[in-house]
């Protein structure tokens, strides 16, 4: 169930809210994975920085996806060296 909601949100480019641990994040999912091991993840960047976390799946709870929120996605441009 889970990875049909963040896949749903990757696809549709929309904002996603959940509690992770004991805190709440506002993220915008980017990629869906797995380990070595079998286990899940999922990167995003968090509303308030440009960064992209790894939250890990057995920790993430109470998942809803903000449909007023959509993003586009952050392509870092890395200089070319000549």
């Amino acid at each position: 169930m889970k990875s049909e909601i963040f896949l749903t949100a990757i696809r549709n480019r929309n904002e996603i809210r959940f509690i992770y641990g004991t805190e709440e994040f506002f993220v915008e999912p980017y990629y869906l994975s797995k380990d070595k091991n079998g286990n899940k993840f999922l990167y995003g960047k968090l509303r308030s920085i440009n960064e992209i976390k790894k939250f890990d799946y057995k920790f993430i709870a109470n998942i809803r996806v903000i449909s007023s929120r959509r993003f586009s996605p952050i392509i870092p441009i890395i200089p070319l060296s000549s």
